[in-house]
């Protein structure tokens, strides 16, 4: 766990460190004396979680909460502070935790264990996608992760995936919509971007190659400039 501590005063921030030493688990990446230097070590040390203090000139911890609240994937925040009156305000800001200095070995030790233990909705967020489809009658369910590739056929959509295909009734641009790494190469196929290898020319046209296919998809003009790009962003 990457952790930045941030606090104004040199002694909190030397006490706090000499607990964190304790933890095997624990990586301190950084630490910051006020908000606006923490800001910027956000962005370029991308911290699992802040301890930070509350009272801090020119930005509070507080304010370091809301500032972070806009990051697509924030650090977890635990507010370290020696006025408990601005709990209230820590939990709303969505803090993990709250700790009143003087802090004490045993109360980070628990904290640090609390935020270790993966909550339900964390757990949930964590399983695979999968999409259904019916075999003679049967429901059943393949990982977003084996879908190769999605072709319209009429009413149905085709579902192509490593080792088998079925039909689904779901339209290509609700699966689009609720899959954000399916990729549309042409109006009416969709591949999953894990499995892009290489985009061929021939002639005037495209062709896409994708890993455990030998089935050549073509790509219509308008994608294939999305396609290149894919495609370098993939040797960076």
């Amino acid at each position: 766990m990457k952790v930045l501590l941030v606090d104004d005063e040199p002694l909190a921030r030397s006490r706090m460190r000499r607990l964190l030493q304790a933890h095997a688990d624990v990586d301190l990446v950084g630490e910051a004396e006020d908000g606006q230097q923490a800001l910027e070590l956000c962005r370029s040390l991308q911290p699992d979680l802040l301890l930070l203090d509350i009272e801090m000139p020119t930005l509070s911890g507080l304010d370091v909460a809301k500032a972070l609240s806009d990051v697509v994937v924030p650090p977890a925040l635990v507010f370290v502070t020696a006025h408990p009156q601005h709990a209230l305000n820590a939990w709303q800001l969505a803090a993990a935790g709250y700790l009143v200095k003087p802090v004490s070995a045993e109360a980070l030790a628990d904290l640090l264990g609390r935020l270790g233990k993966p909550n339900r909705v964390q757990l949930e967020a964590k399983k695979e996608p999968v999409i259904s489809y019916q075999l003679a009658g049967v429901s059943r369910q393949v990982a977003l992760s084996a879908i190769l590739y999605l072709q319209a056929e009429d009413k149905y959509v085709r579902l192509v995936f490593q080792g088998g295909e079925a039909l689904i009734e779901q339209s290509l641009r609700q699966l689009e919509l609720d899959y954000p790494q399916l990729l549309r190469i042409h109006r009416k196929v969709l591949i999953n971007s894990q499995h892009f290898v290489a985009l061929h020319q021939h002639g005037s046209g495209y062709w896409l190659e994708l890993n455990g296919c030998a089935e050549r998809l073509d790509v219509s003009r308008r994608e294939a400039s999305k396609i290149r790009l894919l495609l370098q962003q993939q040797k960076l």
